[in-house]
């Protein structure tokens, strides 16, 4: 299973003392990218966001700038935002970096959990989904063509077209992340991609009978199940022990889901909520390398999950404990899960 990490590049809403802005997180960006890398683990995902509290409104560029400081990593986007963005473009950024990368880029493509980028872009936020299912075939047949004929209704059409560049696999890796809607589990295996579920609240058990639809559609549409992967993507934090972790993680992440909160209606967070979700059924995988690894390992068991990525960042975490958090996932962590699942492996049969 590959182990990751993933953020959004969170900076500080509003200027002032101890505020962290754009060009310091970016900066800290792509040195956590590049601690990542000499750690070991396998995968980076950045996010799309178009809001003064995140930086990165343009992943594959920062992503670009960490292929020259990393060497084996895996560069996605987490994810890009596909319905209000051109497939084209998506195509050409992306191609690009993994021709920078020696082929360690990919795509998650996704509907996201915000909608400024619809009307930043000219898009109605009516077409929502059709927006979304139209650029995805678009994206896709770029990937599959290289001189491409396409028509769709909310987009021009586009006759026998060649884009370039052609990126330095020959597929670039195209992953769907979903927040746990069985739409949109039920179309990633019908059309054969892998899948990234979010799991940022509630226990993550309700979740797993969507793998299980991912896997029945794709057997339905003529698709392998089996050639398929699978990955959880979900919120936590390593310290060297539960308390120290659960301190640093817990003021930065209720004070972004608090502001997310008061946006759409939702109800605040509180210590006590925070502890019940890090414990052993919850969606938070907060703790020291054991606990984190010992749940890792438990998910994987109810999940049977490809890739594991951890999102450590959210709201102002100082960046030397982030920095801290990722050494701990990769040279702690890391191993513990690995050697684990290395154990639960059937035995290769016996040479003849």
């Amino acid at each position: 299973m590959e182990l990751g990490l993933y953020t959004f590049g969170d900076v500080s809403p509003e200027p002032g003392p101890g505020a962290i802005g754009p060009h310091e997180r970016l900066r800290n960006l792509i040195e956590e990218i590049e601690l990542a890398d000499q750690v070991g683990l396998d995968v980076f995902g950045l996010g799309e966001h178009h809001r003064p509290d995140y930086a990165s409104s343009a992943p594959a560029v920062v992503l670009a700038a960490a292929a020259e400081r990393t060497r084996r990593i895996k560069l996605t986007s987490a994810v890009t935002v596909l319905s209000s963005d051109d497939p084209v473009r998506v195509f050409q950024q992306f191609a690009t970096l993994d021709l920078l990368s020696s082929g360690r880029a990919e795509i998650m493509a996704g509907r996201g959990s915000f909608i400024e980028s619809f009307p930043l872009f000219g898009y109605n936020l009516e077409d929502y989904d059709e927006l979304f299912a139209e650029k995805l075939d678009l994206l896709l047949a770029i990937r599959d063509n290289v001189e491409v004929t396409w028509s769709g209704r909310l987009r021009a059409p586009i006759n026998g077209r060649g884009v370039y560049p052609r990126p330095f696999r020959d597929r670039l890796p195209i992953w769907i992340a979903i927040g746990g809607t069985p739409q949109s589990a039920a179309r990633a295996g019908a059309l054969g991609l892998p899948l990234a579920l979010a799991i940022i609240g509630g226990e993550p058990a309700r979740f797993a009978p969507l793998f299980g639809l991912y896997r029945e559609a794709a057997r339905r549409a003529g698709q392998n199940p089996a050639g398929l992967a699978t990955s959880l993507n979900v919120h936590g934090f390593v310290g060297e022990t539960a308390e120290q972790a659960a301190d640093d993680f817990y003021g930065p992440q209720a004070e972004v889901m608090n502001r997310i909160g008061r946006e759409r209606g939702w109800g605040p967070t509180s210590r006590a909520h925070f502890d019940q979700a890090r414990g052993p059924q919850g969606a938070l995988f907060v703790g020291n390398p054991e606990q984190v690894a010992e749940k890792i390992v438990a998910q994987h068991r109810l999940f049977g999950n490809d890739r594991f990525l951890l999102q450590m960042a959210i709201g102002i975490v100082p960046h030397a404990r982030i920095m801290k958090a990722i050494e701990l996932y990769g040279t702690r962590v890391a191993p513990l899960v690995r050697k684990e699942l290395a154990a639960a492996r059937p035995a290769e049969p016996a040479a003849p």
